[in-house]
């Protein structure tokens, strides 16, 4: 398999940095992958399940986020919907190379954002979530006392995952606009709920809700055993196996 950087702009011009893993010979469809809050391109999960989808044919982009991991931009300043705008960004680097995106991985609140995001990438075909809220909103009880500094001034540091990140009101506004209800029940696209039942960031009840206002054709799979974030290896190739067998009837013309 083939791992290329990728290099292409984001919704507000930043550079934004990616991986773009290639499989052997030509792909049987292409796909992006949107990481969870805060991770990056080069998490557990986005690298395993990108990296074990091009052994089954499938060429993934998967790419940070305006100021996160490599990309350029100030991560205080971006929002949800910043980070969606970023996805088509990413979906349009794609058609403009080897070809556009006929499935959407998002993994956490990365999940969330191909959701809102499908309906402006008429190609994609099929849609996964992996650990992903039913409300964006979810984030809030990420940032704890925070958020009421956040709220008070503007703008506060917040360590999530034993690191710091700058997080504005901007983006506690943007998330509380969100109805993901509403992009849910719109999709028109084939579906792929992944969640863990011993999740403990992102409780299994979201699964059941993205599940319940989605029309088919759905799909829900239980990662039962698996983490939030999938660090066991084992975790992440079964994921990425499942999904490749899933999408397998939505990939290519």
């Amino acid at each position: 398999m083939d791992n290329r950087k990728a290099v292409f702009a984001g919704a507000h011009g930043h550079t934004l940095a990616g991986r773009l893993e290639l499989p052997e010979g030509d792909p049987v469809a292409t796909a992006v992958f949107a990481h969870c809050f805060t991770c990056g391109k080069d998490s557990v999960a986005a690298t395993r399940i990108a990296r074990e989808l091009a052994s089954h044919g499938v060429a993934v982009l998967r790419f940070d986020f305006t100021g996160l991991g490599q990309s350029d931009g100030d991560f205080a300043n971006t929002t949800f919907t910043s980070n969606v705008d970023d996805l088509v960004c990413a979906a349009t680097h794609l058609r403009d190379t080897i070809g556009a995106p006929s499935v959407l991985i998002g993994h956490s609140l990365g999940g969330a954002a191909v959701l809102a995001a499908a309906h402006r990438i008429p190609e994609a075909r099929a849609v996964v979530t992996i650990g992903a809220p039913a409300d964006t909103a979810h984030v809030e009880h990420l940032l704890g006392p925070a958020k009421a500094e956040i709220e008070e001034q503007g703008v506060a540091e917040v360590v999530l995952a034993g690191r710091p990140f700058r997080i504005s009101d901007g983006f506690l506004t943007d998330i509380n606009q969100q109805n993901q209800t509403a992009c849910i029940a719109g999709l028109d696209r084939a579906l792929l709920v992944m969640h863990s039942p011993q999740d403990d960031l992102v409780g299994v009840d979201n699964a059941r809700l993205i599940f319940e206002a989605a029309r088919h054709p759905k799909s829900f799979v239980s990662l039962d055993g698996a983490d939030h974030l999938l660090t066991d290896r084992s975790d992440a190739a079964y994921v990425a196996r499942v999904l490749a067998a899933w999408a397998s009837r939505y990939l290519g013309a």
